[in-house]
């Protein structure tokens, strides 16, 4: 499983990367805290909506930690999507080396 850090994100970002960010979380964690160009599909509806993502596009996948998103980059990578990677650490490790001002949980 591919994975990249969220420093590593933010230049791909900064470059114009056109990628999709797939949040996984529930709705009370976007509450929280979020990524506003992110697409929030909680992890347990990927399966229905499914048809929903492009498999020819490049998706990074995140959750809190990083455990559900890796869970979910697994499933896609079994149903042909090629391009997908997991946020190391999740939006917890975007928020200490990205974005220290973000609310965190």
């Amino acid at each position: 499983m591919r994975e990249i850090t969220p420093v590593e994100l933010k230049q791909r970002l900064d470059d114009g990367a056109r990628l999709l960010l797939l949040d996984v979380r529930e709705a009370e964690e976007i509450a929280i805290c979020r990524l506003a160009f992110a697409l929030h599909l909680p992890m347990g509806d990927v399966p229905a909506r499914l048809h929903e993502l492009d498999p020819d596009r490049e998706i990074v996948v995140y959750c809190h930690h990083g455990q559900r998103s890796a869970a979910v980059v697994a499933f896609l990578e079994q149903h042909e999507f090629a391009n997908v990677a997991n946020l190391a650490g999740g939006i917890e490790r975007w928020a200490l080396d990205v974005a220290p001002t973000m609310p965190r949980y």
